[in-house]
């Protein structure tokens, strides 16, 4: 009875209504005549204008080059460097020759093709190396000599000329052309830096 009950309350709830269409048909006819209006406008503008704009912007940039010399065997270090003021900028950018390195790669070639002796000998241009060498009773190669004749022949006033640690020793004077152009070069650099930002 209950199962009776409650398909019916279903079959109520699920029950739509359902309603007859009626369909009608209207027939108008009209004698009116249609409204015509007849308008003429003439407007004339004038307009003055008067503006000013005044756009706010950073300088442009100088970014200094990028020298790349990580996966190279050379013995060069780059050095960049710009300069910015709102009127002028300057970048520029160079490598210099790191002669230190240089020296420590051709003595280990040479080492590496057997001339142990003239590897020695390019290390010893370095006064600390050959203060080292003759403090350790191992002098550097002097003119073919090693050992105690070349302790013998450096003690030589002759050759006082030739030791690296000597003050007239002419190889620390001497600054190659390419690091003279390189001192040229930042100092002209500096120089317009201190015009740009003195003036």
């Amino acid at each position: 009875m209950i199962k009776k009950m409650f398909a019916a309350f279903v079959m109520l709830f699920l029950a739509t209504a359902a309603y007859a269409q009626d369909e009608t048909t209207t027939t108008t006819t009209s004698d009116v005549d249609p409204i015509v209006t007849e308008n003429t406008t003439t407007s004339t503008v004038t307009s003055t204008s008067d503006s000013t704009t005044t756009v706010i912007s950073p300088p442009p940039s100088a970014i200094s080059p990028s020298i790349n010399n990580s996966t190279s065997d050379l013995c060069t270090v780059g050095v960049s460097g710009a300069v910015q003021t709102q009127i002028l900028g300057i970048s520029a950018g160079s490598t210099v020759r790191d002669m230190n390195c240089e020296k420590l790669k051709n003595a280990s070639l040479l080492y590496d093709m057997g001339m142990k002796v003239a590897a020695v000998s390019v290390m010893c241009q370095d006064p600390r190396v050959f203060q080292a060498m003759m403090d350790a009773g191992t002098p550097c190669p002097i003119d073919g000599t090693i050992g105690e004749e070349a302790k013998s022949a450096w003690e030589d006033p002759e050759n006082e000329y030739k030791r690296p640690d000597s003050p007239q020793s002419s190889r620390g004077m001497n600054i190659d052309p390419e690091t003279r152009t390189t001192i040229i070069g930042g100092a002209v650099v500096l120089g317009l830096l201190a015009i740009l930002l003195g003036g």
